[in-house]
Formats: structure tokens, sequence, C-alpha cells
């Protein structure tokens, strides 16, 4: 994006030198980059600790650091060019409060004068006063520079697409027809979707009371579960949120339920369960299921799936274990159906979670790709001859999705491919890949085994 051009982010407001709002956001972000932290854990933990009386400037620390991640590549390119050389390591937090100066002046609707100014001031917040002269001449030289830093942009495809190097290139060499579109979705703010429980109310009658308070949404063309809303609502605003009426959850999430078609009576494991998004779907979408068994290995983790099902109001056996080694959790009796929503890259979802940009390295692959075969090897004892498993990624990278299924074909006889076919999205050689973006969806892998014997 052009430096000096609009977006939807919130406009800038005034906070006390000892609760800066771009301090805040500078150290959410060192957060990210130095110490390898999820964005929405730190962000939560930062923003629940704010004053009452400074809440009302959540909504821009949340623009400043979602956004910085979301222009790294980007912002870093041109920080390069008016540093005179990189900042020391104890410094990162005065690194990344000027990447957010520069965000503010490329990406967002603040003055330019205010955005420097107030930038500078929140060194003052992270106790690093001399960083305000540092600040000051960076920011003003991109200003007065506008058109090296653009060609800079140009020039160099990580900073124009604003993705690591190597995620870049490993896109656009799986995806030559598709990368930059892929790239644009990943950069793009996503929607917010609801999934609507249709065992409480029809869709039609949902999309009726977001009318009644004034939230104007529209129904996913193809997912029957599925309300878009036009901007970000918090939940604690939507009708019937708390009472289990409708839960977050992207359009290409929601095909797992009816994928995996359990059965009334039939024994369903949900792996990999947490937070139990899928483990609500698919109570809600069978009903009279004889037990679904949700299994997270985390017990941080295990008890957000409790807590989204007690919002539901609806029940299933929640467990601790590892999907990769059942015997330490397993009671033995096989199951119908499986679903496994396997650990992956997340490449699928960088518009949801910028972080995964910086959190994510081309070493991690081979971990996760070993982890995601031990899983499947894991699981696939416990499967009912007859059964079927539906395999389930939201990333967009061969080796996660339809390589990793390939192998595993080949290694079990026993197993065959039931072809899918979605209204978005296309098919691989074995299974269905939703690119981001496709339909205004997350990316999505979809899978599905049968056991013959």
């Amino acid at each position: 994006m052009p430096m000096g051009s609009q977006s939807s982010g919130p406009r800038s407001k005034p906070l006390s030198r000892r609760h800066n709002p771009r301090a805040t956001a500078a150290r959410v972000v060192e957060a990210v980059i130095v110490r390898s932290r999820y964005l929405d854990t730190v962000l939560t933990e930062t923003l629940s600790a704010l004053p009452r009386a400074q809440a009302r400037n959540a909504a821009l620390i949340q623009e400043m650091s979602y956004g910085t991640l979301r222009w790294f590549d980007q912002l870093a390119a041109i920080a390069a060019l008016f540093l005179d050389k990189p900042l020391k390591q104890k410094d990162q937090d005065v690194y990344t409060l000027l990447l957010i100066g520069l965000y503010q002046l490329m990406h967002m609707r603040v003055a330019r004068h205010a955005a420097v100014k107030e930038t500078v001031e929140a060194a003052e917040a992270l106790k690093k006063p001399w960083a305000k002269k540092l600040l000051n001449a960076c920011l003003r030289a991109s200003l007065r520079e506008e058109a090296r830093a653009r060609a800079t942009i140009a020039a160099n495809p990580a900073a124009a697409f604003s993705h690591p190097g190597w995620l870049l290139g490993e896109i656009r060499h799986q995806w030559s027809e598709n990368w930059t579109s892929i790239l644009a979705a990943n950069n793009a703010r996503p929607p917010l979707v609801l999934r609507v429980n249709r065992q409480r109310q029809s869709r039609q009658m949902y999309l009726a009371c977001l009318a009644q308070a004034g939230i104007v949404a529209t129904a996913h063309p193809f997912s029957d579960t599925a309300v878009v809303l036009d901007s970000p609502t918090a939940v604690n605003e939507l009708p019937g949120f708390t009472e289990g009426e409708v839960s977050v959850q992207d359009a290409a999430a929601q095909f797992a339920a009816p994928l995996l078609d359990a059965q009334p009576g039939e024994r369903v494991l949900d792996a990999c369960a947490a937070p139990g998004g899928k483990t609500g779907h698919l109570l809600e979408h069978t009903a009279g299921l004889g037990e679904l068994v949700a299994l997270d290995r985390e017990p941080a983790r295990v008890e957000l799936i409790k807590e989204n099902l007690v919002r539901l109001g609806l029940a299933a056996n929640v467990i601790t274990g590892d999907a990769a080694n059942p015997t330490n959790w397993w009671d033995g009796r096989p199951f119908d159906r499986i679903l496994t929503d396997i650990p992956c890259s997340a490449t699928g979802v960088i518009r949801r979670h910028p972080d995964i940009k910086r959190r994510r390295q081309p070493e991690d692959m081979p971990r996760l790709v070993a982890t995601q075969e031990r899983i499947l090897e894991g699981l696939w004892p416990l499967l009912k001859p007859g059964g079927k498993l539906l395999y389930v990624t939201c990333s967009i990278l061969p080796v996660e999705n339809e390589n990793q299924i390939t192998a595993f074909l080949m290694r079990h006889p026993e197993a065959t491919e039931e072809p899918l076919s979605l209204d978005a999205g296309r098919a691989r050689p074995v299974g269905w890949q939703i690119l981001p973006g496709e339909a205004g969806m997350d990316g999505f892998y979809y899978a599905k085994l049968c056991k013959n014997r």
C-alpha cells in the first residue's frame, strides 16, 4: 500500500505517557518477533491489563499490533533505508516502535504530523528517551524520501507482498497461477464469520436477529450454517452468543462436520480438538451421536473445549492425551468416525494470524510433517473396519496435505480415498484444497479416508 494511503483502521487517540498505546503495541510486537510468542495471547494479556479509563484505546493497540505484523517485511525494508545500523538486541522495542510509526504513515488514517509526534513521544513510555531523536529522524526521512521508499518496495517482492522470502518462494512455487492472490488474501483483513446452531434456530431467523440489533450480515453462499458480518463486532454484542446460539468459525472450517458425515448412534473421535469449535459443530450437526470424544494433549487447551461446550449447552467426553500415542488414553473401543484437525503450518490462516509469518520458519516443516505422520499412524488403528477418517489442515502447502495423504495411502493398502467435491476450491491429486480468499474463506485442506478392513 502506498505511503499516506488510508485504511479502515481506527483513528489515534491521546493517552497518558504511562499508558501510551504506541509503546504498548511496540511491546506486543516485540514479544512476537523476539520471544516467538503468539500474538493473540500477548494481546489478550495486554488489553486485559489496561486500566478501565484506557480501555477505549484497545482497538488502536490491536490495530497497530496486527497491522505492523501483517506488513512487517515491508516496514522492515523501509526502516533499513533510514537506520544507520541495526539496533541492539536490548533495543528491539525501539525498533518495533519505529515499525509502528511507519505503519501509521503507510497504512492508517492518522495525520502524518500526529503519527510522527506520538510515536516519538512513545519512547518516553519505553523509558528510552534517547531514542526520540532517532525515531524522529527516521520517520521524517521516510516522508521526505517517499519515492525512494516506494522504489524499494517495488524492487523487493518480499517487501511488496510483505512475506518472508522463503514463504513467498514456496507459495509461488506450489501455486504458480494463484500466488499473487494468495499473498494479497493473506494481507487482507479477514471477515468475522459465525456458525449458526441450527438446532436452536434457522440461519434466516438469526440473520433477522442481527438485523434487529443493527448488525449487517449476509448468508455465506457455500455453507448453510455460515453468516458473514459486514464489520467486526465484539462477541458479547452478538445476539445469542452467550446462550450458545452462534459461534465464531470461518466458513471453510464449517465443512468439517458435514464432510465427516457422522450418523446417530456412532462413536466419534475429534482428535486435536481444542479450542472446540469443530467439537461443537459435530454435536450441533448430528443429533443423537452415540459418543463424541474430544481429545487434546495440552491441559490448558482441554479447558477451552470444556468452556466452549458449556457455552453451547452441549456434552462430550473431553480427555487429555496425545493423538500420536493412544495407549495412554484409549479405552480399546474403536471409533466409527475420526476427525483429525491436525497441527500444521497454518499457512491458510495468515490473514487471521499475521504472526505466523514471523513465528513459522522453514526448518519447522520437517518436524510438522513428522508429527502429522505420527498422529495419522496413531489414530488409524482406532478406526473400525468400514469407518472413515477426515484429515484436515489449515495449510496450503502440499507437503502437509496431498503429499502426506498420498504417502499414507501407499503405506496402508487397506485405506482408500473417498473423493470430495465442494463448491469452492479445487481437487488435488488426493483431497480438496481451498485457498485463502476463495469465496471469502480461509485456506483449508480436506481428505477423507475409508478403512476397508
